[in-house]
């Protein structure tokens, strides 16, 4: 497989991506997590009918158990 040639656009970017590749890894993490493939296929086909990223699908989840475990965890400490 050969290589792409080599454009100004393209250094560019290289070159953006190596001077800001730790701002990018503090900005941002990543879950890394291993799903059946059917339970895979299902939430990508309801996210998809609905027109929910991915994102807001583990934001609505967090706040889901935080709604869920925060009322607990408060009456335990008092």
């Amino acid at each position: 497989m050969a290589k792409k040639e080599e454009t100004p656009l393209r250094r560019a970017r290289r070159n953006y991506e190596v001077r800001n590749k730790t701002e990018r890894e503090q900005a941002t993490k990543q879950y890394n997590t291993r799903l059946p493939r059917e339970l895979h296929d299902e939430i990508c086909a309801f996210l998809k009918k609905n027109r929910i990223t991915k994102v807001e699908l583990i934001v609505a989840g967090y706040q889901a158990l935080l709604d869920h475990y925060g009322p607990k965890e408060q009456q335990n400490k008092e």
